[in-house]
Order: structure tokens, then C-alpha cells, then sequence
């Protein structure tokens, strides 16, 4: 193994002054630089991890739970809601009005009261047996209560649009916005590199 080469004796009596407090402040001194040297890299290092975590916490954790959850209160549900069933109609429908009776075949009436005046003859008020022939219209007043009992088939494509600000989703949502925003407004302020640190009043 090489010997190691004897120091120069300029930094012999640099270190070495016969002195001992001397001696010591000057490593002392020296030490001190290094360690501060040392510790100014390590805070360097850990400052930009600092930032680099913030940037994660702030801008994509907390930035996007605010974000989404203001987003999810803004949206809207749009959708088409098919219909296909059958709803059961009950209800009695009055019937009054004046309309027109065709018959439909010869209908025979006994015992009525005609007055009959053809040609020369006049009859007034006489008890007959009449035949109506098939054709015949005969005026009539319907007032009658008619029951409806039935079913209506329905088929329909209903379009559906909800905003959710106007559910009961809009208070949660609200409410997580709130619960998030002091430390996205807290994070925020924090600077984002040495250069921001240096460049705030």
C-alpha cells in the first residue's frame, strides 16, 4: 500500500499553528461549512419533494374532488323512459242530447193515439195498432248515465331530463364541496416552486 504523501507545510501551519484554539475554530469552521452545505442540499431536496407533493394533494386530489363535485351538482340526467302498459279506465259518462233513431227492421205499435186527416177524411184522437217501417228516423232526447268499464293500451316514449341541482343530490353534493374547499383554499395559497417562495412580497 503507497504511502500517502506528506502535506505541504503551508496547509500544515494553516491547520496546525502550534495552537490549539486556533486549531479548533478552524475545524470547527470547516466542519460547520460542510454541515451547512450538507444541510442546504437536504432542504433543497426535500422542498421540491414538498412541492411536488402539493401539486399531487392540491391540483389532482383535492383540485379534482372539488372540481367533479362541483360538476356532479351542474349535471343533468337526460334519458327516455319507455312506456308500454295498460291502464284501467272505470267512470259513468252522462249522456243528454237530441239526436236521430233509424230503425232498422218494421216495428209494430199498439194502442197509440193518431190523428189521421187524408183526402176527405179527418180522424182526431183514435186508439190505433201502427207498423213502422224499417227506415223510419225518429227524433228522441237520450239522457241516460253510462258506465264505462275498460282498458286503454298506452305506448309512449317519454323524455326525461333532471338536473340535479334540483334533487335532493344537490345539498350532498354542496355539502362536499364545503368540506373540501378549506384545504383546496389552503394548498392553493402555498407556494409552488423556490421561485414563487422568493418572488411573494
Amino acid at each position: 500500500m503507497a504511502a500517502m504523501p506528506p502535506a505541504s507545510p503551508k496547509i500544515r501551519r494553516w491547520l496546525w499553528q502550534r495552537q490549539v484554539r486556533p486549531a479548533f475554530w478552524t475545524v470547527g469552521s470547516v466542519l460547520s461549512l460542510l454541515l451547512n452545505v450538507i444541510l442546504l442540499v437536504v432542504v433543497d431536496i426535500l422542498a421540491q419533494q414538498l412541492f411536488t407533493i402539493k401539486h399531487l394533494v392540491n391540483d389532482q386530489l383535492l383540485g379534482g374532488l372539488y372540481q367533479n363535485f362541483e360538476r356532479m351538482d351542474q349535471a343533468v340526467i337526460a334519458t327516455t323512459v319507455e312506456v308500454d302498459d295498460t291502464i284501467p279506465v272505470q267512470f259513468t259518462l252522462p249522456l243528454q242530447q237530441h239526436t236521430d233513431v233509424v230503425l232498422t227492421e218494421d216495428t209494430f205499435i199498439s194502442n197509440v193515439t193518431v190523428n189521421l186527416n187524408t183526402g176527405g177524411l179527418y180522424i182526431q184522437g183514435a186508439q190505433a195498432d201502427i207498423t213502422l217501417p224499417a227506415g223510419t228516423v225518429l227524433k228522441v232526447a237520450l239522457d241516460m248515465a253510462v258506465p264505462v268499464d275498460t282498458t286503454i293500451p298506452v305506448h309512449l316514449t317519454v323524455p326525461v331530463s333532471i338536473p340535479l341541482a334540483e334533487t335532493q343530490l344537490h345539498e350532498p353534493f354542496v355539502g362536499l364541496q364545503q368540506v373540501v374547499d378549506p384545504y383546496y383554499s389552503l394548498l392553493g395559497d402555498l407556494p409552488d416552486s423556490w421561485a414563487d417562495v422568493f418572488s411573494r412580497p
